[in-house]
């Protein structure tokens, strides 16, 4: 035991596993809560990604935009976080992305990672959020200046049978 009541490995010992966090909500989203979900004093760097949203996708100004969330979404956000903190040598994994109507500037996501070091913190963190991106069925659709919408990731050329999924901004 350290000072502090923290246990202090050994030499040789085998690491710990990472602590995670995930989460999908209608709740605000916020940087700081992020933060001190990765918070530990072994953290020497924080790879740290919040995706905002804008008010242009493409060749339309967005008013806002609707997340849609699958009731597995939650569990494969999970998921995504777990298989990045075991594939990547860091201490602590948070991730939150939110669902509802948004408008510009809220934050639909928000991704923080920890490690001793600042390498492996920032690799994790484009990981997980290219993974999430790809792997958990969150669905956007935008709100568009003009009143028309239109599904982010929908092939527009074939009967909708539901959206692909296609979470954040790009």
């Amino acid at each position: 035991m350290s000072v502090s009541g923290a246990p202090v490995a050994s030499p040789g010992a085998p690491a710990e596993p990472a602590r995670t966090y995930a989460a999908v909500t209608e709740s605000v989203l916020s940087v700081d809560r992020m933060l001190a979900q990765v918070a530990d004093r072994r953290v020497g760097g924080i790879g740290l990604f919040v995706g905002v949203i804008r008010d242009w996708d493409s060749d339309a100004e967005v008013t806002s935009l609707d997340y849609t969330g699958h009731p597995s979404a939650e569990q494969a956000l999970r998921r995504c976080a777990e298989q990045v903190a075991s594939a990547f040598d860091v201490l602590t994994v948070a991730v939150e992305h939110r669902i509802g109507h948004l408008e510009v500037g809220d934050l639909a996501v928000v991704v923080a990672v920890g490690a001793v070091h600042r390498g492996p913190a920032l690799e994790a963190c484009r990981r997980l959020i290219d993974d999430l991106k790809a792997e958990v069925p969150i669905w956007k659709e935008q709100h568009f200046v003009d009143g028309s919408t239109g599904w982010v990731g929908l092939d527009q050329s074939e009967p909708a049978t539901g959206p692909e999924p296609a979470t954040g901004p790009e």
